[in-house]
C-alpha cells in the first residue's frame, strides 16, 4: 500500500463511501485532456468528464491562461457590497446562452446550493406575494443535491433516508414516457387543487443520478405548460445537463415552455474550480424587489462570484460557443448513434438511449446500485484504462468534448468486451 493511500485512510472521509467495506481509493497524480494518470503512471480515459465537469478536457490551456491572468489581479473579494468585472462579464455571457427569458444571475458555489436557491426562490416568490403555496413538485427518482431543500425534492432513499422527517413538503409525479401524459396531467390537477404548488423542480430530459433516465419530450412539454398556466414556478435543474451535454447549450432549449429559474454548476467552470449559479426571469426577481428589506433573498456564500471561478467559467463559455467545440459535440453524438446500432441488440442489453454527448445502456441482469457486480464492472473498465462509473446496471458515457475518435472507440470496445465476458458468466 502506498503512503498516499495510508494517509488517505487515516484522515479522509470520502463522499458516497461506506468505509467499513475497506475500498481503497486510487491516487491520481495528473490530469490532462481526457487522460487521468495515477501515482504509478497508469493512464485512464475519463469517460464521464470527472462527474460531468471537465468537458473541455483537464487542464485546458486556454482556461488555465485566463485564470492565471485573473489571479494576478483579483483573487477573492466579498460579493455583498462589492462587485467586479469577471462576475459582471460572466452574468452577461450566461444570459446570452441561457434559455430565453433568463435575466438575473445569483452566484453560489456548487450544484446543491444552486438548486437550494432555486427552491427558495420559488417558495419565497409566492410567500412575498402572500400566496398560500408551500409545496414543491418533483419527479419520481429525481436527484437535485445533498443540502436539505435539495434532498427534499430528490427521490433516492439511499441518500435521504436519515433526514426525511426534516424535509419541506413535496409531491411527486412520474416521468413522462410517451404513454402516461394524460394520467400525469390528471394527477397534477388533483395535487394542485389539494395542495397548491409553489414550484416544480425538474431535470429537463435527462435524470442523471436516476441512471440517465430520459423523458418523453412532448410529455414534459405538456407538464410544463400546465405549470405555467397555474403560476407554478418552473425550476430547471441543469446542473448535469447544462453546457452542451445534450447537444444544445441547455436541455431546456429542446422545449417550447421555458423555465422561470435555471440551476447550474458542474461544467460551468469546466472542472477547474467550484462554482454554481442560479438564474431567474425578471418576473421572479421583481417579486423580491421591494422597499421591505425582508422580501429580499437573504442567502449568501463566502466565495460567491469568486473572480477566479468567474474567469474559468467565462473561458469555458468562450470554448463552448466556438464552432470547433460545437462540431465536436455533434461528432460525439454521431459516434454514439453508430455505437448504439452496434450494441442495442446484444443479448445482455435491455435498452439504450442517447442525447447529445450522453450515451447509456441498461444491462438485462438483476443487480443492486452499489453491489458486487457493479463493482466488478467498474474494476473491469479500470483494468482496461477506462474510467466509467456505472449506476447499478446502467453503463453510461458523458465524455469530454475534446475526446478523439480513437479514444472514444476504446471506450466502446471495452463495453463490448465486457458484455461478451458477462454473457459467458451468465450463460
Amino acid at each position: 500500500m502506498s503512503n498516499l493511500i495510508e494517509k488517505d485512510q487515516q484522515y479522509i472521509w470520502h463522499p458516497l463511501t461506506q468505509h467499513k467495506l475497506k475500498k481503497k481509493m486510487l491516487p491520481i497524480k495528473k490530469a490532462k485532456g481526457v487522460i487521468l494518470t495515477d501515482e504509478n503512471g497508469k493512464e485512464y480515459i475519463d469517460g464521464i468528464s470527472s462527474w460531468y465537469t471537465a468537458v473541455y478536457g483537464h487542464c485546458n490551456e486556454y482556461i488555465l491562461q485566463k485564470v492565471t491572468e485573473q489571479m494576478q489581479q483579483l483573487d477573492q473579494v466579498v460579493f455583498s457590497g462589492f462587485t467586479h468585472e469577471p462576475a459582471i462579464q460572466l452574468a452577461e455571457a450566461l444570459v446570452n446562452i441561457l434559455p430565453e427569458g433568463q435575466q438575473k444571475i445569483f452566484f453560489n458555489d456548487n450544484g446543491s446550493t444552486a438548486t437550494e436557491i432555486g427552491i427558495k426562490m420559488a417558495l419565497q416568490y409566492h410567500y412575498n406575494q402572500q400566496n398560500n403555496r408551500k409545496v414543491m413538485l418533483a419527479f419520481e427518482e429525481g436527484f437535485h443535491g445533498d443540502t436539505f431543500g435539495a434532498m427534499s425534492v430528490s427521490d433516492l432513499s439511499v441518500y435521504n433516508g436519515a433526514f426525511q422527517e426534516h424535509f419541506i413538503a413535496v409531491k411527486r409525479i412520474p416521468v413522462p414516457n410517451g404513454e402516461n401524459t394524460q394520467e400525469i396531467l390528471s394527477q397534477l390537477e388533483e395535487i394542485h387543487q389539494q395542495s397548491p404548488l409553489a414550484g416544480f423542480i425538474y431535470e429537463p430530459l435527462v435524470q442523471g443520478a436516476a441512471a440517465m433516465k430520459m423523458h418523453h419530450e412532448e410529455g414534459l412539454e405538456e407538464i410544463l405548460k400546465f405549470c405555467k398556466s397555474k403560476d407554478i414556478i418552473l425550476v430547471a435543474d441543469e446542473v448535469m445537463t447544462g453546457f452542451g451535454k445534450t447537444g444544445k447549450n441547455f436541455a431546456s432549449a429542446y422545449l417550447q415552455t421555458q423555465p422561470d429559474i435555471v440551476c447550474m454548476s458542474k461544467a460551468l467552470t469546466a472542472g477547474l474550480l467550484p462554482m454554481g449559479a442560479t438564474s431567474c426571469t425578471q418576473k421572479v426577481f421583481d417579486a423580491f424587489y421591494d422597499d421591505n428589506i425582508a422580501k429580499g433573498l437573504f442567502h449568501g456564500h463566502t466565495y460567491t462570484a469568486n473572480p477566479l471561478a468567474c474567469s474559468a467559467a467565462l473561458a469555458g463559455i468562450k470554448l463552448l460557443t466556438s464552432p470547433e467545440m460545437q462540431q465536436n459535440i455533434q461528432q460525439i453524438h454521431q459516434h454514439h448513434l453508430a455505437f448504439n446500432e452496434q450494441v442495442k441488440n446484444h443479448p445482455l442489453v435491455a435498452n439504450t438511449r442517447c442525447k447529445g454527448t450522453i450515451f447509456a445502456l441498461d444491462l438485462s441482469v438483476e443487480m443492486s446500485r452499489y453491489g458486487n457486480l457493479r463493482d466488478k464492472i467498474y474494476n473491469y473498465f479500470m483494468s482496461k484504462g477506462i474510467y466509467l462509473r456505472p449506476l447499478g446496471k446502467t453503463i453510461y458515457i458523458a465524455c469530454p468534448y475534446v475526446i478523439s475518435k480513437s479514444q472514444l472507440h476504446r471506450i466502446y470496445e471495452a463495453i463490448l468486451n465486457l458484455l461478451d465476458e458477462l454473457r459467458e458468466d451468465v450463460c
